[in-house]
């Protein structure tokens, strides 16, 4: 991987300025957009989905732990897979503390396909203590997985079982009502998390030379 050109000071600043006016641009851009995604309409959540979680069984409402808003990690770690995604993983481990986010009326779930109990064991290899719910062989992965690729394709499903994206689905309710207000999937996620934007802003990116692709945390070597 080549480097950047090394320049005088002056020069540099020079080159910062000019592309400060573009990321305030981006920023503005941004801003914009996030209004736009807080204005999407709304569709009510019909079907009652059922989960396994710590506590037994679990609704969808459940998972809002009595807040007014749900984020739920769309988790991919199929039935006959012996641990989940190392890329949802690596997503994962950026989350954070959940008091900032409950803090704001927000609740966070992850949803996975596997079975709780081994669901168990992988969430304990990571040291997280994030709420994580087994759909099983419901139909909540196949319901929002449908209509969210750029081609608004129907559900991605090989030999009848439904494929697994990662993503994020967004959850309102009102009273005992439950709404589905936004969903992000696969490239959708990029810039989410502290560690990719972190190194967005690196000169050697997001892959730099010797990185060859995205692991579970304990799998990495110093």
């Amino acid at each position: 991987m080549s480097l950047p050109e090394i320049v005088s000071r002056e020069r540099w600043r020079a080159a910062r300025a000019e592309l400060l006016l573009k990321e305030e641009a981006l920023a503005r851009a941004r801003d914009a957009l996030s209004a736009e995604r807080r204005r999407l309409p709304m569709v009510e959540v019909d079907p009652e989905y059922v989960f396994e979680g710590g506590d037994g069984k679990a609704t969808l409402l459940d998972l809002f732990d009595g807040r007014s808003q749900l984020v739920v990690h769309h988790y991919m770690f199929a039935p006959e897979w012996q641990s989940g995604c190392p890329c949802c993983a690596a997503f994962l481990d950026q989350v954070g503390h959940l008091a900032h986010l409950r803090a704001r009326g927000t609740s966070f779930a992850v949803v996975s396909r596997a079975p709780f109990t081994r669901i168990l064991p992988f969430k304990a290899r990571m040291g997280w203590t994030l709420p994580w719910y087994s759909s099983g062989d419901g139909d909540f992965v196949r319901d929002f997985n449908r209509d969210f690729n750029r081609d608004f394709e129907a559900t991605i499903v090989v030999d009848d079982e439904p494929v697994e994206r990662p993503g994020l689905s967004c959850f309102l309710r009102e009273h005992d009502r439950v709404f589905h207000t936004y969903s992000v999937y696969d490239r959708g996620l990029d810039g989410l998390g502290p560690a990719t934007s972190l190194l967005d802003l690196t000169a050697l990116g997001r892959v730099p030379e010797g990185s060859d692709r995205v692991r579970c945390h304990d799998e990495y070597e110093d």
